[in-house]
């Protein structure tokens, strides 16, 4: 891996911890917000699927070894046990398939509508799914909590995340452009 690669790979972890923490400042509707989407997202269709997940995987591991990287400047491995930790898991697989989509050499608009939608849904079926089993098996859950529950609570954060992620992706082109960063794409031996 070229320095310049573990740079912006641990720019990306650090941006994440920015995005992490901004939902005290940030709230919609009463809806507290968190830019980790957006950087994920950013990370995937900028470095690529390897890299991106990379800088993920790394914003994971500084947050598990107890940097306060996580939400409201959380962090150690007690992390694991907070209910919202599998939306943190999901950024490492929203950065990779946003990265696969987005890694080729013509990417048309129909590359950034998937990715777009993958992103949510790969998000949602992750940090959702963590989110029911833990409150069903190790942490307390709400009086009437139901799976159908912890999906209907995704209905409120759904049209935010659908914008975060319209305007993540059409900031990867003019990022790419002006940054001039071309991350390393292994290439399948002919």
């Amino acid at each position: 891996m070229k320095i310049k690669d573990m740079i912006i790979c641990s720019l990306f972890a650090a941006l994440m911890a920015v995005g992490a923490n901004v939902a005290p400042f940030l709230t919609i509707g009463g809806i507290p917000i968190t830019l980790q989407l957006l950087f994920a997202i950013l990370a995937g269709g900028l470095l690529g699927s390897r890299l991106g997940s990379l800088a993920m995987g790394l914003y994971l591991l500084l947050g598990l070894i107890g940097a306060p990287v996580f939400a409201q400047f959380r962090g150690g491995i007690g992390s694991i046990l907070s209910p919202t930790f599998g939306y943190v898991i999901s950024f490492i697989f929203v950065a990779y398939v946003v990265g696969k989509l987005l890694e080729k050499e013509s990417v048309s608009r129909v590359h950034y509508i998937s990715a777009g939608m993958l992103a949510i849904i790969v998000n949602y079926i992750i940090g959702t799914n963590y989110t029911y089993f833990a409150l069903t098996f190790w942490a307390e859950a709400p009086e009437g909590f139901s799976y159908i529950v912890a999906w209907s609570w995704m209905g409120a954060y759904l049209p935010i995340d659908i914008g975060v992620t319209i305007f993540a992706l059409i900031m990867v082109p003019k990022l790419k452009k002006a940054l001039n960063y071309r991350p390393e794409v292994k290439q399948k031996a002919a």
